[in-house]
């Protein structure tokens, strides 16, 4: 449900308009040393209000450390972290409680929940909730630093355009939201991470992955560009010892396994469903379908702030798998 992880196990809770938003970490090593300093860099490139086609809501977004930290190092306990909102509108939400808004979850969490769910900017279901993956992912790359492993994502299509601000000021000229692509590489993994079939580094990567909001898919090295190939020009071809090869089409990963290559793959992230342009939705009051069109404070494109999100969850799945290989001891040294 709201839990992820094995040895390096994580608990998200909160809503976007609720008092705060968190995490729960379990499995830090004891000794790691941790400040409000180490989070800030990361925290500062989920933020929204900081970039055009990102929503204008602010929050201050320092982590407010509530167990688990003492004098600046882990206790080796597990560490709560909470980020407050501060920055909410909830009355714009109260207008159009009555239109759930197409492609989003208001619909299916009514149901669920039988009308009890905290409806203002999406409650738990909100990427407001990334804050706290965000924090985890801080530590967790904090951890895998000195194994030499290196994570970035960056976006490479903004609405199926290659030239990102292109993309975005189409997307602006349009009033509407807009899709988009994000790649993430990982360097230093060694041979040998992940299982087969169901603890696969790809199963555990994609889970991760799709739990992030508004993912709608995932690929591998070439991915869906593999079905367009033959096996003579997909094959890497391995050409040392260390199992280096020529070209990289499996993404570093062959048969649920990391192979020492970089490790690639992407995801891509769906419009925004709260645009602002005029939709047609039920009105669960009257029982027809109506027009409306939503209000408040949105991305227009929610794969700008996706970059750190994927590093984070990436980051947090390969640290699991290390801790799992034995390569991170108990208490840092």
């Amino acid at each position: 449900m709201n839990g992820f992880g094995r040895l390096f196990r994580l608990n998200i809770f909160g809503e976007s308009h609720g008092a705060s938003v968190g995490i729960n970490i379990d499995g830090v090593p004891a000794g790691l040393p941790l400040t409000v300093d180490d989070f800030i860099p990361d925290m500062e490139r989920r933020k929204g209000g900081k970039q055009k086609g990102a929503t204008p809501r602010k929050e201050d977004d320092l982590p407010i450390f509530k167990s688990g930290i003492f004098n600046d190092f882990a206790t080796g306990a597990p560490i709560t972290i909470l980020f407050e909102n501060n920055n909410t509108r909830s009355e714009d939400y109260q207008k159009h409680r009555s239109h759930p808004r197409p492609g989003h979850a208001d619909f299916v969490a009514h149901e669920k929940f039988g009308g009890f769910e905290d409806f203002r900017g999406g409650g738990s279901f909100s990427a407001r909730l990334t804050a706290g993956i965000v924090a985890a992912g801080v530590i967790a790359k904090k951890i895998l630093a000195p194994s030499g492993i290196k994570i970035e994502a960056k976006v490479t299509e903004i609405g199926g355009n290659k030239d990102i601000e292109a993309g975005l000021q189409k997307a602006i000229e349009k009033k509407d939201s807009v899709g988009a692509i994000i790649e993430c590489r990982a360097t230093g993994l060694p041979i040998g991470l992940g299982e087969p079939f169901f603890d696969s580094v790809e199963s555990e990567l994609a889970h991760a992955a799709m739990a992030i909001p508004a993912v709608r898919g995932v690929e591998f090295g070439t991915g869906f560009a593999a079905a367009a190939m033959y096996g003579l020009e997909h094959n890497d071809a391995i050409i040392d010892m260390d199992g280096t090869t020529r070209t990289n089409h499996a993404g570093g990963v062959v048969g649920g396994i990391t192979n020492g290559n970089e490790l690639v793959y992407r995801i891509v992230v769906k419009p925004t469903s709260s645009t602002p342009q005029v939709q047609n939705t039920l009105n669960w009051e009257s029982g027809e379908v109506s027009e409306f069109s939503v209000k408040g404070r949105h991305d227009l494109c929610v794969g700008l702030r996706a970059p750190v999100i994927l590093e984070a969850m990436t980051a947090i799945v390969l640290l699991d798998l290390m801790m799992l290989a034995g390569k991170v001891d108990r208490i840092w040294k």
